[in-house]
């Protein structure tokens, strides 16, 4: 019997306008106007950071919409006064007023909502239920997926695994760096942020660990968490073929776009 087929990889890095990427990743007579019509022809993906920090226009996302092409995916990074709150009960203003801003506007080209939290916020069961049962599962007959990315090592239990794939919402993955590792798969599909780029490598990465985490994605694409990532004390999930969205982050950041490039090279 063939193995089932596997999700869909998409692979890309975190905003498109960065100054060092003029001359580098973007031609250097490319007009600025022009760059997210580039940066989504050689990527397969873009996390938009500047949701984070505040509402977008209506027209910023449609314009976005209409510059890329059809089968490109935007992952938003949810707005911070959502997620930098004592109580997360408290909430729900922020979270419908952002939906409310325009975002739908992308259509299908709307990947996944990333809800960060800061490395202060610690897991609380009740106020974490109280969050997820706020992030709507559609709006207006539009399905929503929902990421949840923490950075605080009382995370990394079966309990807040339980309850991520109670509401089938996905752990950030983040990678490289000083961040927990909770590499348990909660939802239908997985998120990671790698943020290991480096100036002393021409791609960011070096070649063995570009098809490391080629083959991580394979694995992830397939439902099966690589034995190599960190995870918590709970029980793996069901196998099954699931999309991966994999965005290199930070680090060496004038790197990023070659090393997504190079990922995305070696999928093909």
């Amino acid at each position: 019997m063939p193995s089932p087929k596997p999700g869909k990889i998409r692979i890309g890095i975190g905003g498109w306008t960065y100054a060092p990427w003029r001359g580098t990743f973007y031609p250097s007579d490319l007009t600025q106007s022009r760059e997210l019509q580039h940066a989504s022809q050689n990527l397969t993906s873009i996390e938009i950071n500047g949701t984070f920090y505040g509402l977008q226009k209506p027209a910023s996302y449609e314009k976005w919409y209409q510059e890329t092409p059809e089968d490109f995916v935007f992952s938003l990074k949810a707005p911070r006064y959502a997620t930098n709150r004592k109580i997360l009960a408290d909430a729900n203003e922020t979270i419908e007023r952002f939906f409310a801003s325009g975002v739908l506007l992308l259509k299908q080209k709307l990947g996944p909502i990333n809800w960060q939290f800061a490395t202060t916020k610690k897991f609380d069961p009740e106020d974490f239920e109280a969050f997820l049962k706020l992030l709507p599962a559609s709006i207006e007959g539009q399905k929503l997926r929902h990421a949840i990315e923490v950075r605080n090592d009382t995370f990394k239990t079966p309990e807040f695994i339980a309850l991520a794939r109670k509401y089938k919402v996905a752990v950030v993955l983040a990678a490289d760096s000083d961040y927990p590792q909770i590499a348990d798969i909660t939802a239908p599909f997985v998120y990671a942020r790698i943020m290991g780029t480096s100036d002393k490598e021409a791609k960011g990465y070096s070649a063995k660990a570009l098809d490391a985490w080629v083959e991580r994605a394979r694995q992830l694409a397939t439902g099966t968490t690589p034995d190599d990532l960190e995870t918590s004390a709970a029980a793996p999930a069901k196998t099954a073929a699931r999309d991966v969205y994999l965005y290199v982050i930070s680090g060496f950041k004038e790197r990023n776009p070659a090393a997504a490039m190079a990922l995305i090279k070696r999928l093909e």
